[in-house]
């Protein structure tokens, strides 16, 4: 009796893993339709027969059959390598890389594209340099399109209240290739850290893409708003030498952004919220990462920027009219107040 509970939950592990292989040729096998389309089907009928053939009483020949498939498609599996090599979208067609010499930090492929539509910009890559001993604040950009608990979250580093620099960790997308968050699972995209001007990522957005764009001030001081930023730069240098997967889970916007902090010596803890995206204000409220003096919902109120990134389209002083009104900039505009220790 126990050996056939165990041959039996040993054999279903087995048929799941195999109809997680369906999914996994669906988004991952690089096939033009309809053979894709074909190999997929067949896959079903594979695991529809084994499954038969398991319930008629030939056991070992189902097993066996399984452990064949499965042996083909891991070994597939795991032969899959990211690459810099491919067609990107011109979004990310560069990473983000840096250097810091003395108290300068010079970024290479600073992004400053001047959206028209979500596929048309005038494509501008810069080489930008930072005065590290003027970075003042660090913002957290969330960004959200009417998906429950879906949002993407940028971090954004001022300087003396001026210059800005949001870096975001995204999916490098191939040239017409739309974003699929199951197919986030499935290695489908690679990883992408792009370095940007913020009226550039905050347009893309708010102006662009219609969606709820919200600026929470960090709570943090000064020496740890500096390993942040450099942890960034050493993330972003060790991703242009090694081409990483995305995944919709382990190596996304926020748990690359998590791994950094704790990596500062932040003492973090784990929680849903680094998964559910859109509630990560509500997660960095709870550990006291936000400005302190405010409730979480005059926090989220007062932080939404999309209408006023809108009005302030192409005027200058672009960073300082969206941060108006927002908890931390509101008494001095956009030069930076009091920075307190987290």
């Amino acid at each position: 009796m126990a050996l056939a509970i165990a041959w039996n939950s040993f054999f279903t592990l087995l048929t799941v893993v195999m109809a997680w292989g369906t999914a996994a040729l669906w988004y991952r096998l690089g096939l033009a339709s309809p053979w894709r389309q074909l190999v997929v089907g067949l896959w079903g009928v594979l695991i529809l027969g084994l499954v038969t053939l398991a319930l008629q009483g030939f056991r070992g020949a189902a097993l066996a059959g399984q452990s064949l498939a499965l042996l083909v498609l891991l070994t597939w599996w795991f032969r899959l390598t990211p690459t810099h090599d491919r067609p990107w979208a011109d979004d990310v067609n560069y990473l983000a890389t840096g250097e810091v010499t003395g108290s300068r930090l010079t970024l290479h492929h600073v992004r400053d594209f001047d959206w028209r539509t979500r596929d048309d910009a005038t494509v501008r890559w810069e080489t930008r340099s930072y005065d590290l001993d003027r970075l003042d604040s660090v913002d957290m950009i969330v960004s959200s399109w009417g998906r429950p608990g879906v949002a993407h979250v940028m971090v954004s580093f001022g300087f003396g209240g001026e210059d800005f620099v949001v870096f975001s960790v995204e999916v490098r997308r191939l040239r017409g290739e739309r974003f699929s968050e199951i197919g986030g699972f499935f290695r489908q995209y690679e990883l992408a850290i792009v370095a940007t001007d913020e009226r550039d990522a905050v347009r893309l957005r708010s102006n662009v893409r219609g969606e709820q764009v919200s600026l929470f001030r960090i709570a943090m001081p000064r020496q740890s708003m500096r390993s942040l930023l450099l942890a960034y730069v050493e993330e972003a240098n060790q991703l242009a030498k090694a081409p990483r997967f995305y995944n919709t889970i382990t190596a996304n916007c926020t748990t690359l952004v998590f791994a950094m902090v704790r990596g500062i010596g932040a003492g973090l803890p784990l929680d849903y919220r680094l998964l559910v995206t859109g509630r990560l204000p509500s997660y960095a409220f709870k550990v006291g990462g936000l400005w302190p003096g405010y409730s979480l919902a005059e926090l989220e109120i007062q932080g939404r920027i999309d209408q006023q990134a809108r009005d302030a389209h192409d005027v200058p002083g672009f960073s300082r009219r969206i941060r108006q009104g927002v908890p931390g900039w509101e008494e001095r505009g956009a030069s930076s107040g009091p920075t307190p220790p987290i």
